[in-house]
C-alpha cells in the first residue's frame, strides 16, 4: 500500500470511529475490509468520487426497539431487540437473528456490514442485514421463550418482508424460534410467505440448511488446499463450537478423510487424540442440540478423551482448523501457537472469529487463510435458496440442494482467487474475497447515483 493510501485509511478510519464511538467490533469489521479495499481503489477515482465505502459503512438505517414479556413466575421482563439494515444494493436485506446477552449495536452492525460482502459473494441477489437480542433463550422454557418471540416479532413485522427484509436463525436462534417468529408473523400479518429462513421443513424450510454453514466451510477449506496441491486425507482438523456450524464442519472433515481431534463450548475443549468418528458427532448433536448437555460430559462417554475447562483448543498441534464458535475467538498470541505447531490452513466457520491482528499472523506466515465472508457463506446461500423455492412454491431435493451447495461455494473460491494471488504466489483469499464482495456492491451502488 503507497503512504498516501495509508494516510487515507487511516483518516478513513478515524472518522469511522468519530462517528461510531465504542464500537468495537464495528471498528474491527470495517478495518479488515478497508485496508483491502483502499489499495485496489487507489486508481479508481469514480468509488472516492462517490463515497461507496463510505456509505457501505454507515447502514441503510438501525432499528432499535423494547421487548416486553412475561416469564413463568409472571414477572415482567425488558429486553431491547434491534434489526441493522446495513445494504441493499443487490438485493432484500438478509441476514441472521442472533439472541444473547452479549447482543449490542456494535455486534450486530458488525455483523451485518460482514453480511453485505458475504451475500455478494454467494452470486444470488441479497442485501446484508443482522438483529437480534439480548434476550439469552438458556435456561428459559419454552412457553418463556414462546412469549419472548411473539413479542420481539410484535414489533419487528413492520420491518421485514420477503421483498424487503428476510430474517435467518444465528446464535441463540434455532428452529423452536424460528417457528414461534414465524407463527407471529402469519398471525398478525394474515400472510404466509418467505419472510424468515430457517423454517422447519414442514412449512417452507430446505433441506441443508443444517449442514450448510458447516460443510460449506470444509467446502472452501478443501478448494483451498486443492488450489495448494493438497487435499485433506490425514490431516489433523482443529474445530471450535459444538453446534451445527461445529458438528457438520467436523462431520464433513470426517467423511474427506481428515481426523477431527478437538470441539468446545463456552466451558472448555474436549480434545479427542483418537479422533471424532461419526458415532462421536452423532452424540454431540444429540447431547448439545436437543439435551442443551455441555461438551465436557463427552469424556464420561468416551475414554481417552480430555476436558480442558476455561481452554480454547488452539495450542492442540494441527494441520487445519475451522474455527466455528464465535467471533475473536483466536488472538494473535493463538494464530501465533497455532503457526509454530505447523498450521497449513484455516477456514472460519464462524464469522470474524480472528481478531485482525491474528489474521495478520496467518498471511505473513503465508498460512491460507479463508475468511468468514467466504468460508462461512454456504449457511446463507441456501437460505437464499429457501427464499427461491419460496417464492417459486416449490422444494428441491436434498442431492440437489448438496450440488447447488458445493457449486456456489467453488464459484466463491473462484470470485476470491481473481483477486488473490500476489507477485510472490501466495494466494491471499482475505484480500481476494474482500475485493470480488465490495466490488459487485459497490458497482451496484454507482449505477442507482446517490441514494
Amino acid at each position: 500500500m503507497a503512504a498516501s493510501d495509508h494516510v487515507n485509511l487511516e483518516q478513513f478510519m478515524e472518522g469511522v470511529q468519530r462517528r461510531n464511538p465504542g464500537e468495537t467490533e464495528f471498528h474491527q469489521a470495517v478495518y479488515e475490509v478497508a485496508v483491502d479495499i483502499f489499495d485496489f481503489i487507489a486508481d479508481k477515482e469514480i468509488y472516492h468520487e462517490a463515497q461507496i465505502l463510505r456509505r457501505m459503512a454507515e447502514p441503510d438505517r438501525v432499528i432499535s426497539f423494547r421487548v416486553c414479556w412475561e416469564d413463568d413466575n409472571h414477572n415482567i421482563r425488558v429486553q431491547r431487540g434491534y434489526r441493522v439494515q446495513n445494504n441493499n444494493a443487490i438485493g432484500p436485506y438478509k441476514g441472521g437473528i442472533r439472541f444473547h446477552k452479549s447482543v449490542n449495536q456494535s455486534i450486530l452492525k458488525f455483523l451485518a456490514f460482514e453480511q453485505t460482502f458475504k451475500n455478494s459473494l454467494t452470486g444470488l441477489p441479497m442485501g446484508g442485514g443482522k438483529g437480534g437480542s439480548d434476550f439469552n433463550p438458556k435456561g428459559k422454557s419454552d412457553a418463556e421463550v414462546m412469549r419472548f418471540c411473539q413479542s420481539f416479532m410484535t414489533e419487528l413485522y413492520r420491518h421485514v418482508g420477503e421483498d424487503t427484509d428476510v430474517p435467518a436463525g444465528d446464535i441463540g436462534v434455532g428452529a423452536r424460534e424460528i417457528g414461534y417468529m414465524f407463527g407471529q408473523y402469519k398471525r398478525i400479518t394474515n400472510e404466509y410467505v418467505g419472510v424468515l429462513t430457517g423454517k422447519g421443513l414442514e412449512y417452507g424450510g430446505s433441506l441443508v440448511r443444517t449442514e450448510a454453514t458447516g460443510y460449506g466451510a470444509v467446502y472452501f477449506l478443501q478448494d483451498m488446499l486443492s488450489e495448494a496441491g493438497e487435499d485433506m486425507e490425514g490431516k489433523t482438523v482443529l474445530v471450535s463450537g459444538s453446534g451445527n456450524v461445529a458438528t457438520h464442519a467436523a462431520e464433513k472433515a470426517t467423511q474427506l478423510g481428515a481426523k477431527v481431534v478437538t470441539l468446545s463450548d463456552s466451558g472448555g475443549f474436549v480434545h479427542d487424540p483418537e479422533g471424532f468418528t461419526q458415532e462421536k458427532i452423532d452424540w454431540v448433536k444429540e447431547h448439545k442440540n436437543k439435551q442443551r448437555g455441555r461438551i465436557s460430559d463427552y469424556v464420561d462417554e468416551f475414554k481417552g478423551a480430555t476436558f480442558h475447562e476455561g481452554e480454547r483448543p488452539w495450542g492442540v498441534e494441527c494441520d487445519l482448523a475451522l474455527p466455528c464458535a464465535t467471533q475473536n475467538e483466536i488472538s494473535k498470541e493463538e494464530a501465533e501457537t497455532l503457526v509454530k505447531n505447523g498450521l497449513k490452513a484455516i477456514a472460519e466457520g464462524a464469522n470474524m472469529p480472528t481478531v485482525n491482528e491474528g489474521v495478520e499472523v496467518f498471511r505473513e506466515a503465508k498460512v491460507l487463510f479463508g475468511p468468514a465472508k467466504a468460508a462461512n457463506a454456504g449457511g446463507v446461500a441456501v437460505s437464499g435458496l429457501e427464499m427461491s423455492q419460496n417464492s417459486a412454491r416449490i422444494s428441491w431435493s436434498a442431492d440437489e440442494l448438496q450440488k447447488l451447495l458445493r457449486d456456489i461455494m467453488e464459484g466463491i473460491h473462484g470470485s476470491c482467487l481473481e483477486y488473490a494471488k500476489g507477485t510472490d504466489g501466495y494466494v491471499d483469499y482475505a484480500k481476494g474475497a474482500n475485493i470480488a464482495g465490495f466490488k459487485k456492491v459497490a458497482d451496484a451502488m454507482l449505477a442507482f447515483g446517490v441514494v
